[in-house]
């Protein structure tokens, strides 16, 4: 664990983070639109399906920020801030549905994927650094092709 944290803008990553999953919503709410049948046109993007924007726009700056928050109380960047985070998207999905239990239920699925992904460093794309020794038990050792009647 490397000592030297280095503490995260929890509002700059929430409104970053919100963007842009906001904009992945619009992708979403558009393609929701076209495949549609309605009279609303063009603009029911926003009226029909706008919801979609914000619901994606608000899991993400709920992931980003709690994930920033968690790391700023805990000074540790690791899976666990990763996994709260999962769990407050999750549990916003839940609050949409308006289900207690699915809210908990995405909580729990949510924070144990992100947190499982987080520790393996699939989001982050760190690896951990194995010392030597630890490579060298991990790897095969070569084979010694030289025979005994060779020496």
């Amino acid at each position: 664990m490397p000592d030297d944290f280095e503490p995260k803008s929890a509002l700059k990553n929430a409104s970053m983070l919100g963007l842009q999953t906001g904009a992945l919503g619009l992708v979403y709410s558009t393609l929701q639109n076209a495949l549609g049948q309605h009279s609303s046109g063009a603009l029911g993007v926003f009226t029909r399906t706008g919801s979609t924007i914000t619901f994606f726009a608000a899991m993400g700056a709920a992931f980003a920020f709690t994930e920033a928050t968690v790391a700023n109380q805990r000074q540790k960047s690791d899976h666990y801030n990763g996994a709260a985070a999962g769990c407050a998207a999750g549990f916003l999905a839940g609050i949409r549905a308006r289900s207690l239990p699915i809210a908990l239920g995405g909580c729990a699925f949510l924070g144990t994927t992100v947190g499982i992904f987080d520790k393996a460093g699939a989001f982050t794309g760190t690896e951990s650094v194995l010392s030597d020794e630890q490579r060298s038990k991990f790897f095969k050792k070569p084979l010694d092709l030289k025979s005994p009647s060779q020496s």
